[in-house]
């Protein structure tokens, strides 16, 4: 199942690299959060999708034994999660001051310098 997870995590950031790449600051941003979600799921994939038990070590044992699924790593995701909604809040705020100062989300109209 984890050539699959590869393959649609190869596929996001392909599409949020080439959305980044296009002139609309709302494209930009699309592709902002694609890449953000791919990344999470990179990190998700690459500790392993295991179905085990959680690591709770059970009473009068010392040492956990067994697989289990390392928390790690979704610790790690859960917190890009939330840095990553910041920033997109963020990035709306600009998007939206930036459309109602031009009235335009073309980048190259948005930058104030010579024209």
């Amino acid at each position: 199942m984890e050539p699959f997870w590869a393959v649609v995590v190869g596929i996001m950031f392909g599409a949020g690299i080439y959305l980044m790449l296009r002139r609309n600051l709302s494209k930009l941003i699309l592709g902002l959060i694609l890449i953000s979600n791919a990344a999470n799921m990179l990190i998700m994939t690459s500790a392993g999708l295991t179905r085990d038990a959680p690591p709770m070590i059970a009473a009068g044992k010392e040492t956990l034994t067994g697989t289990y699924a390392d928390p790690l790593p979704q610790a790690l995701v859960l917190t890009a999660i939330v840095i990553g909604f910041g920033v997109l809040a963020y990035f709306l705020t600009l998007l939206q001051g930036a459309y109602k100062s031009n009235k335009s989300e073309n980048l190259d109209r948005l930058g104030g310098g010579a024209s």
